[in-house]
Parts: C-alpha cells; structure tokens; sequence
C-alpha cells in the first residue's frame, strides 16, 4: 500500500512538473481535460452504474474538455504568425499585420 501511495505521489508530481513549460492553449487543454474527465466519470457512473459505461464517460470528458479549453484560449495580438509571399514568390512567416486582426484579408 505503501508503494502504491509512492508511485501515485511520483506520477503526480511529474504531471504537475510538465505544465511548467506549457503555453496558456496548452495549459488550458490540460485543465479542460482533467475538469472534463472527472465531470464525465461522474455522469458516465450516474448513468450507467458500471466501471465501462465510466470509463467511457471519463474518455468523452476529457476530450471534450480538452477540446473546449484549447478552442477558448485567446489570441493575443502580436503572437499569430501569418505566411506572407514577397514579389519574387518566396514564402516567409511574420507576425499577422492589422489586416488580419480586422478581417480585412
């Protein structure tokens, strides 16, 4: 029992260890996940009673989660990077102009 309360210990402190180099969408997706995972385990058990229907309720969770904390991060300005064509036809990436944050594409 003992070792099993140390390896949960190590695995979590490696997770938490991971998102200190995330970005805001990917610390973002990340907590989607984990808030959508336990949301979905709860209805998945309120549903179907059982360990598969779960397991199943947890897997959509967490996607969904994941999906909408991503989906939800905002743009800053400055940071979206557009593909620009010089007159010779050569393709380079820059930093998005107003344009771009106007619509005006």
């Amino acid at each position: 029992m003992i070792i099993k309360k140390a390896i949960l210990a190590l695995l979590m402190t490696a997770a938490l260890a991971g998102c200190e180099t995330q970005t805001e969408g990917q610390q973002r997706a990340t907590t989607g996940a984990l808030i959508g995972g336990a949301g979905g385990a709860l209805v998945g058990q309120a549903i179907g009673g059982n360990t598969k229907s779960t397991v199943i309720g947890a897997a959509s969770g967490a996607l969904l989660g994941a999906v909408v904390g991503s989906a939800t991060t905002p743009q800053r300005r400055g940071e979206q990077l557009c593909r620009y064509q010089d007159r010779y036809g050569r393709i380079y990436t820059a930093p998005c102009d107003d344009r771009y944050y106007n619509g005006d594409y």
